[in-house]
């Protein structure tokens, strides 16, 4: 058996945290799998020194559009295989997805999109949900053990968020958006934060304005979910607020794998 450990991390432009420190962070935390979301960047614009960390097979997924969306994921063992998206061209143009079958189970490393600047934005967030949440499933009926790490840019439940009087009718803690939460876990999904930790403020996104950060007004926005079937393996997870370099902050999980 061995114990490996999955970092995820809503950068909010991969030069930027750069600029921030996030080279040494990485060198210094050394993930086994480092899933990093909103890397506004392609490929070729990521910073040389992200592009040669030795030790790590890269993967990226970048939008069409340029400094938009975007993910990428290192790891120390060579993935069986790797998806950019999951099939959805009008899904997978925007760089959300990456597919990575690690044998013992198929990570998925998700920047799933914000409905806030229109209702157009927010039906096409409601369509990804629910195609993402058939092509999992899809996968998991074929036995294979799934885990999804990333930006869900929705809240589940009031403990999630700071002020959810305030927000309820702001997207990112609308009841349509959590209901699909609730949709993914009925489906057998568990939230691995809350296996562990059930006490309120524990935020993964402040607000960049009003000081949010240092007041720990914030949101819980950020998560790995795995399926029923593999919660035994599950050993640790944790939110990591001291760790500074955008308007998220890491979360972790610790998984048992091999026999």
């Amino acid at each position: 058996m061995a114990t490996i450990r999955i970092v995820s991390w809503n950068v909010n432009g991969i030069r930027a945290a750069h600029r921030k420190g996030f080279i040494d962070w990485f060198e210094e935390d050394r993930p086994d799998i480092l899933c990093v979301q909103e890397t506004k960047a392609q490929e070729e614009q990521f910073p040389a020194d992200l592009r040669g960390i030795e030790g790590y097979h890269k993967f990226y997924s970048s939008a069409e559009k340029k400094g938009y969306s975007g993910v990428a994921l290192y790891t120390t063992t060579e993935p069986v295989g790797v998806e950019p998206g999951f099939g959805i061209e009008r899904f997978d143009s925007e760089g959300r997805t990456l597919q990575v079958d690690m044998g013992d189970f198929v990570l998925f490393n998700v920047y799933f999109p914000n409905g806030k600047s229109s209702d157009e934005r927010l039906a096409y967030k409601m369509d990804f949900y629910e195609a993402f949440l058939d092509h999992i499933e899809s996968i998991r009926s074929q036995g294979r053990n799934i885990v999804v790490c990333g930006d869900v840019n929705t809240a589940h439940k009031p403990i999630d968020l700071a002020r959810p009087k305030a927000n309820e009718k702001i997207s990112g803690f609308l009841p349509i958006e959590r209901e699909w939460i609730d949709k993914l876990v009925e489906c057998g999904y568990v939230d691995t934060f809350r296996m562990f930790n059930e006490e309120p403020d524990q935020y993964s996104w402040w607000n960049q304005r009003a000081n949010s950060r240092a007041r720990n007004v914030g949101w819980r926005i950020d998560y790995f979910f795995v399926n029923e079937e593999f919660r035994d393996s599950v050993k640790s997870a944790g939110i990591h607020q001291d760790v500074m370099g955008s308007d998220h902050c890491p979360i972790s999980l610790e998984v048992e794998i091999g026999s």
